[in-house]
């Protein structure tokens, strides 16, 4: 099924600056030095650059409006606007050659994300969503088509994932032991570790059924809550708290309320 209407013009110029900064990513993806920030986290130029693009071409169309971003400095809006960036998502993956990574583009309105994109230029695919718009699949042959999660409601049902280990009783270095990821593993139908945005964006496809991530931060988070929830999907802290989810250090994306709760009820156990 194809789009009933255009994007409005935030969501065109959000899909622009996904495009802007695949430009900068894939002439530089499987040929990149990886250097390590102070926190112990990989980025590279493609991170830097693309990022570096997107906040040009904002500055340019949108002056007044803020930006947050994982490689370079908050600016602060001068309105209700902010752009949320991360211009590699999955870096990790992006460093070993493995074209799982993603971009993400958000927009806050008075800090709540109105607009989410996660293209993923390696994939050539991309997911996106606006409230009261859906949430679309754009694949790389060009077809576009209205997403839906799916209707599974039990978690010895469900297809589930998670980004890593840290920050869960399976961490054999951290001392954090939060969430207990090994029994949502036991009691899942299947499970696999995916990673990164993609799993989200898997969810609000309908082809995997929840998706964990421990350790999150608002570039990671505001584009994918739009989707999931256009996508008729739960999202929530890992607690299952579901104030300020920018902000959320931990991000658990469902199909179901059912299943969701669940979920939420092993992992916190």
């Amino acid at each position: 099924m194809s789009d009933p209407r255009p994007p409005s013009p935030f969501l065109q110029f959000a899909l622009q600056l996904a495009g802007a900064a695949a430009a900068e990513i894939m002439p530089r993806f499987q040929n990149v030095v990886v250097n390590t920030k102070v926190d112990g986290t990989p980025v590279t130029e493609a991170d830097l650059e693309a990022e570096r693009i997107m906040r040009e071409l904002i500055q340019a169309k949108y002056p007044e409006h803020g930006i947050m971003g994982e490689e370079h400095p908050e600016q602060s809006s001068q309105g209700e606007y902010t752009w949320v960036l991360d211009p590699i998502d999955g870096t990790a993956s992006f460093a070993l050659g493995i074209p799982t990574f993603g971009t993400l583009v958000a927009l806050l309105k008075n800090g709540h994300p109105i607009l989410g994109v996660i293209n993923l230029p390696g994939l050539k695919e991309t997911v996106y969503a606006e409230l009261g718009y859906g949430c679309w699949y754009l694949n790389k042959m060009g077809e576009l088509t209205r997403q839906h999660v799916s209707a599974t409601t039990s978690l010895t049902s469900a297809y589930v994932s998670a980004t890593g280990v840290y920050n869960t009783d399976i961490d054999p270095k951290g001392d954090l032991k939060r969430f207990k990821l090994g029994e949502v593993i036991r009691q899942s139908g299947r499970f696999r570790f995916v990673g990164d945005c993609l799993q989200h964006a898997l969810v609000a496809r309908g082809l995997l059924d929840a998706a964990l991530d421990p350790a999150m931060h608002p570039w990671d988070n505001a584009a994918v809550i739009p989707c999931i929830l256009e996508a008729g999907g739960t999202v929530s802290h890992g607690d299952g708290s579901t104030e300020n989810l920018v902000m959320a250090t931990s991000l658990l994306s469902s199909s179901t309320p059912d299943l969701h709760a669940e979920i939420i009820s092993v992992l916190n156990a």
